[in-house]
């Protein structure tokens, strides 16, 4: 009885032993070869063996092997197409065909394949894109090339046909081609309005991606100009600037409204209608799309903000301006008051003067406060800027004096006139 359960177990190492024979008992298959099909779609997998049935699967060499495995008849022919969607990308792997089926299991030893790499593509990046008239002109640039494993294998295609399919989303519609693939590392796009997103599929034998994104954007600028402004002082130009860019997400694109910060911002000035617009100042937006611009003011005349078409690596940004705004210069007052003080014995002399900018040439007048009102006491000329005058204190008291300028022209353009402060004189 204690050697009746033996049994079973002697039987079953003799039928396991049996099995493992009978698993590499067949003849090894020969002459395993890969190559494209026509399309390039496919690994075509070929080799040679006693019309018998077979086995295939893919193995990875320092990969991971993908789970792949097919069971080829005997009666069919030794040659077997594997989908590259079948292989990750980025590795290294070999074809394994051994004799088997899938209810009989292996009964021989692996025949491989040279081993071959299935590297995908190159990522672009740092796209640029430039206005040339009406069409947009992109470039990009390309990693150097990784390290070949496998130089040389038989799955390697030619060098050069990297092949990249500009795209672009617009409002309302999904990402669709619009130019023909291509294998170099720049392309024109015809008439080609922001806002817009636009990307490079890059494709090889092997994989997809995409890279090289610009978001092509319109730009809107407003601006607040004062309306006086004192001769020669730096005048204050403040504005911001909306950008409206396109994002792209499921199947559709939609527009949004977005800032910038390093935008550049022009301020522009016009000395007559229709006469030329100069530069007058420069700045950049800042967090916000904000801006502040200071400008040396002259004359009257007109000014607006102006930012150009900008381009950085992954953005290209229209051209805007803000409304044309005028600001009238008036004279500058700079300086006014009487010799030796405001305070005066009666009887004394009082010397009064002013100087303004421009240094204009043309009469002032000295004006008194009678209580109710500005009087006019006497006019003075006005040389080089500058105005004096002088009279005689004849009664104690606090009294109000002051200059009022006339208006001149300083380079082509108006400069308005104006009056000094209230000039008290105190006189014991």
């Amino acid at each position: 009885m204690g050697r009746v359960p033996l049994l079973p177990a002697v039987i079953a190492v003799t039928v396991l032993g049996g099995v493992l024979t009978a698993c590499t008992s067949d003849p090894v298959p020969t002459g395993v070869s890969v190559g494209w099909d026509k399309a390039r779609s496919a690994v075509q997998v070929t080799w040679k063996d006693d019309n018998a049935p077979n086995r295939i699967s893919i193995e990875g060499v320092v990969s991971s092997s993908p789970s792949y495995v097919k069971y080829v008849a005997a009666t069919d022919p030794n040659t077997w197409a594997i989908p590259t969607s079948a292989f990750p990308a980025d590795g290294n792997y070999r074809i394994a065909v051994s004799t088997g089926t899938s209810r009989g299991g292996v009964t021989s030893k692996p025949a491989r394949s040279p081993m071959f790499d299935t590297d995908g593509p190159q990522r672009p990046s740092d796209a640029v894109a430039r206005v040339a008239g009406k069409d947009v002109v992109v470039s990009w640039k390309l990693p150097a090339a990784s390290q070949d494993f496998t130089p040389n294998d038989p799955l390697d295609v030619p060098a050069g046909t990297q092949q990249y399919t500009p795209v672009i989303g617009v409002n309302g519609q999904p990402f669709k081609p619009v130019a023909a693939p291509t294998t170099r590392s720049s392309l024109v796009l015809k008439n080609v309005r922001p806002p817009y997103y636009f990307q490079l599929r890059a494709k090889n034998e092997w994989a997809s991606l995409t890279g090289a994104e610009i978001a092509g954007r319109t730009t809107a600028t407003t601006a607040a100009v004062p309306t006086l402004w004192t001769f020669g002082k730096q005048m204050l130009i403040r504005g911001r600037t909306i950008q409206q860019e396109i994002s792209c997400g499921g199947s559709r694109c939609s527009v949004q409204q977005s800032t910038a910060a390093g935008l550049p911002v022009v301020v522009l000035a016009q000395n007559r209608a229709g006469g030329p617009w100069v530069q007058a100042g420069r700045g950049a937006t800042q967090p916000g799309g904000h801006f502040e611009v200071r400008v040396n003011t002259g004359g009257t005349r007109s000014y607006r903000a102006y930012v150009p078409v900008n381009s950085r690596v992954g953005a290209l940004s229209s051209a805007s301006s803000s409304k044309t705004y005028l600001t009238r210069s008036r004279l500058l007052i700079q300086g006014a008051g009487y010799a030796g003080g405001n305070l005066h014995n009666r009887n004394e002399v009082i010397n009064a003067a002013v100087v303004v900018r421009p240094a204009l040439n043309s009469t002032a007048m000295l004006q008194f406060w009678n209580g109710r009102a500005w009087g006019n006491v006497k006019a003075t000329p006005i040389r080089g800027g500058r105005a004096a005058i002088s009279f005689k204190a004849v009664k104690p008291g606090v009294f109000a004096y002051r200059f009022l300028v006339p208006g001149t022209t300083y380079q082509g353009t108006p400069v308005f006139g104006t009056a000094t402060p209230s000039l008290v004189l105190r006189i014991r």
